[in-house]
């Protein structure tokens, strides 16, 4: 019986530890460890809100980091950029709002560019031009229902928006759909 446990307490020693394949994962190098550690301290502050620290970090990996974080940075690298946008955004009127999403409108970055709109109704839901510019966005991205509906709210604020979407070829999407010529033509019905 003294033998049986000799060789249990020594059946551990000499045993390494292995992965399913059978083989060891190797060990990182200091500059791949370097990476991973400014990895995990840019994701620490992109969590926190610390866009431009983070976007830094992310710049920094993209350029000297190792390829396995490579892409990944990159998306957060973006991630960090358009936060990091939304947060230093500062308009001094609607107006000044509106042209700012205007601008990313015509640059098809649709989705800022619905959160500037919405963001004026939010502050004052009768104003005119956020809707038009809503109908716009949505006749291009061929939301016909939403672009209908914000046409006829914005006309309804402003009857020369009717005027003005009669000649705006943002709206040649729409241009077949029976429901918005009878709104922009009514006298015709």
């Amino acid at each position: 019986m003294v033998r049986i446990q000799e060789s249990r307490q020594g059946a551990g020693i000499g045993k390494v530890p292995r992965t399913i394949a059978g083989k060891m994962r190797p060990v990182a190098t200091q500059p791949q460890q370097q990476a991973l550690d400014t990895y995990q301290s840019a994701l620490k502050l992109m969590q926190e809100g610390k866009y431009e620290k983070a976007r830094a970090l992310f710049e920094k990996l993209i350029q000297d980091g190792s390829p396995e974080i490579l892409e990944r940075s990159r998306v957060y690298l973006a991630v960090c950029e358009r936060n990091a946008r939304n947060i230093s955004l500062s308009f001094t009127s609607s107006e000044e709002r509106y042209d700012y999403a205007i601008s990313l409108l015509n640059t098809g970055n649709y989705e800022d560019a619905r959160d500037q709109f919405e963001a004026i109704l939010k502050s004052k839901e009768d104003v005119d031009y956020a809707h038009y510019g809503l109908a716009v966005l949505n006749s291009m991205t061929g939301q016909a229902e939403e672009c209908l509906q914000h046409l006829s709210r914005a006309i309804a604020l402003r009857e020369h928006n009717r005027i003005h979407a009669r000649s705006d070829t943002d709206f040649q999407d729409m241009a077949d759909d029976p429901r918005f010529t009878e709104l922009l033509y009514p006298e015709i019905s």
